[in-house]
């Protein structure tokens, strides 16, 4: 675990809402560790096949050969597939297309038209609205620094009552500082109008998806402990070539299906 989330989990202002963060991150440490002991083990048993002596491992590794034994008592049994959560939940899927289909992306909200047109019920609550360091991906989306200051506005969502997705819009500050990007609740009518009030005009948008395992934050939030995230980037940029909003989106990846369109008036596949 890395200084930030400790920094982050330490910082929770709700003493419950901080509690489970740090259990959180505990239980991810303590699965880390058996998957390290388990890897040792193996390593070792690996190199004494190999024809190595228990006392040259001894002498690598800086420990006793009595200690080399005890590694490989201590590795974890041969490894097994993770189950799935013990505590019953509702079943939800919901679909995301990439690349958004161009009504979707214009409509009220992204989310709140997918999820509507697949028979979920879908909730939305804003969690965040202000300035916060850029992340290394989000400096490398914005062209800036990492560690530059930059708008974000954070929200959170549901279907059918269960959480699904955290998604964060980012902004550099030459392009949503005191405007109503840093300001209002929900923009209206869209986002994106309200970035073309400001003068810019859309040029095009990259989406890439990456798998990863969630920070404590993410996995409190959406209630998946154990279980990975897909975080989905879209970098939009306008026509003079100005980077003009980053979107990350961050997916329960149990509770997706990403629906990847073929380019209209191609026949090759």
């Amino acid at each position: 675990m890395d200084a930030r989330t400790l920094h982050d989990i330490a910082a929770i202002s709700d003493p419950l809402d901080r509690a489970r963060a740090a259990s959180a991150a505990m239980a991810t440490l303590q699965g880390q560790s058996v998957e390290l002991s388990r890897i040792r083990r193996a390593a070792i048993i690996e190199a004494q096949e190999s024809g190595m002596k228990q006392d040259d491992i001894a002498r690598h590794l800086g420990v006793t050969p009595g200690r080399v034994s005890q590694m490989k008592k201590a590795g974890a049994p041969p490894h097994q597939a993770p189950t799935g959560p013990i505590e019953p939940r509702p079943r939800v899927i919901v679909e995301r297309a990439i690349p958004t289909p161009p009504a979707v992306r214009g409509s009220k909200s992204l989310y709140l038209t997918e999820a509507a047109s697949q028979g979920l019920k879908p909730e939305r609550k804003m969690l965040f609205i202000g300035p916060e360091p850029a992340s290394e991906h989000v400096a490398v989306a914005l062209r800036v620094e990492p560690g530059d200051t930059v708008i974000a506005r954070r929200k959170m969502f549901w279907a059918n009552d269960v959480p699904v997705r955290i998604s964060t819009s980012y902004f550099r500050l030459d392009v949503a500082q005191d405007t109503r990007l840093d300001k209002q609740e929900f923009v209206l009518p869209t986002l994106q109008a309200a970035i073309e009030d400001l003068g810019h005009r859309f040029s095009h948008a990259t989406e890439t998806l990456t798998s990863r395992p969630p920070t404590p934050y993410e996995a409190d939030l959406l209630e998946i402990p154990g279980e990975w995230v897909v975080q989905v980037l879209r970098i939009s940029i306008s026509t003079d070539d100005i980077p003009i909003h980053a979107l990350e989106t961050v997916c329960a990846a149990s509770r997706h299906v990403f629906v990847i369109g073929q380019v209209a008036g191609f026949d090759h596949f």
